[in-house]
């Protein structure tokens, strides 16, 4: 489908991130797998049930839209989780605080990605006359900025110094 105006724009991008959160939703057991520490298994876990009602959210705008949320493929995304995939088997050897720092990384890049993308359909929902969408948008913002928090977090309490000393 060729944009010819927001709208179109509006639905491409949340199919996209349809998309991504189905990916997400796929990838994330395995993260849970290969982190060490228990709190960030326990991080994943909870993302993992939020991912699915960030899923859930975006079901209920396409509802509201008339529209299906399948039919587009989220290039970025299976990139970035490429990425993942092979920093896991990089550092599955590794000490665990070095694995755990790669798999924060790891999982930063999914949450900016995530967050750029819902930061500009909720913007464009607000454009476009549509609040109640936005305000599901910014749920769903605030959830991944608030993730991106608490693995800067778990990065700068220990993992990182641990990591930096392991050899």
């Amino acid at each position: 489908m060729e944009p010819t105006g927001l709208r179109d724009l509006y639905l491409l991008e949340l199919k996209d991130l349809y998309d991504a959160e189905s990916r997400i939703i796929k990838a994330l057991p395995k993260m849970v797998e290969a982190a060490r520490s228990p709190e960030l298994k326990a991080g994943f876990e909870h993302h993992l049930q939020q991912t699915r009602n960030q899923v859930s959210r975006l079901e209920t705008i396409f509802s509201g839209l008339d529209q299906s949320p399948k039919g587009q493929k989220c290039k970025g995304i299976i990139g970035i989780i490429d990425e993942a995939e092979e920093m896991i088997n990089d550092t599955v050897d590794s000490p665990p605080a070095v694995s755990d720092a790669a798999l924060i990384a790891s999982a930063q890049r999914v949450e900016h990605y995530e967050i750029a993308a819902y930061g500009t359909v909720r913007t464009w929902a607000m454009r476009l006359g549509r609040p109640e969408d936005a305000a599901l948008l910014q749920e769903t913002l605030q959830e991944e900025g608030q993730i991106d928090k608490k693995l800067t977090e778990l990065a700068e309490s220990y993992v990182n110094e641990e990591a930096k000393f392991a050899s």
